[in-house]
């Protein structure tokens, strides 16, 4: 189990930048937006925009950088080829390299897609009670690779990833309720128990982060996860991408509730 530290976006972005902050990013900056992160070459980039906009539950859209551009207008001052605590880096659609610094690795004709997270609807579920057992538990959430197909686009094909929180029966409707007003951190979840139904068949085996505990009483509640980019990158075999490590998100300096009105 880890112990946590709660540090501010901005904090937290400059820690990372500086390779002193390596850990996952739930529980970190309560009531900031966080997000996935994706960079493509820019011949790829239309093609994963239209990836994004067919599987918008799993890969909701928060900004785009042009090529050659490493500030998000989401966080003034920061490099979004530095302030994400693990880079994952893809070549010819396998994982090769994890790095703390994607400098040496990166290319001018990245495009930069920022992605929304559920780690950003995460404050409010706890402010309202409801359990996150990953953050209890000081563990990385569990991601799991699922039977159901994204809906493909150009190159860019693959499984629905998601993530899973078990949640007590009687609070599963409030968590529902209150999940569905963050539509850019995934909304309501889209599957809730019988994880064979997904094609899961051993919630202690995800095919990313750390398993947790499922006490009795408790259902596992299944959230769409922007990591369906990475498993469409592997399957893409394109020559490079750039992606955050699973868990280990860019922090804006936008708030929660901006994900709660899907606006800016």
């Amino acid at each position: 189990m880890r112990e946590i530290s709660v540090l501010d976006a901005a904090t937290l972005r400059l820690r990372a930048r500086k390779g002193l902050y390596t850990q996952p990013t739930a529980g970190q900056a309560p009531g900031a937006l966080q997000t996935n992160l994706v960079a493509v070459p820019q011949r790829y980039a239309f093609d994963f925009l239209l990836f994004v906009q067919r599987n918008a539950k799993a890969l909701p859209l928060v900004e785009v950088l042009e090529a050659g551009r490493y500030e998000s207008q989401l966080a003034p001052g920061s490099d979004v080829r530095t302030d994400v605590p693990r880079y994952w880096v893809y070549r010819n659609g396998m994982r090769v390299e994890e790095v703390l610094d994607a400098r040496e690795v990166w290319r001018e004709d990245l495009v930069t897609f920022l992605i929304g997270c559920s780690f950003t609807f995460e404050a409010a579920m706890m402010r309202a009670g409801l359990p996150v057992r990953h953050i209890e538990e000081g563990r990385n959430v569990p991601m799991y690779r699922t039977h159901r197909p994204a809906s493909p686009a150009g190159v860019f094909s693959g499984p629905l990833v998601v993530t899973m929180r078990p949640v007590p029966l009687p609070l599963v409707s409030q968590t529902v309720t209150l999940t569905a007003r963050y539509p850019l951190a995934h909304g309501a979840p889209i599957h809730i128990g019988a994880p064979e139904e997904l094609g899961i068949r051993d919630l202690n085996r995800p095919d990313y982060g750390e398993a947790v505990t499922v006490r009795n009483g408790e259902v596992p509640v299944f959230w769409a996860c922007g990591v369906t980019a990475q498993a469409a990158l592997e399957a893409s075999g394109i020559e490079l991408a750039i992606t955050h490590a699973p868990g280990h998100m860019f922090l804006t300096d936008v708030s929660d509730e901006s994900a709660n009105l899907a606006v800016f």
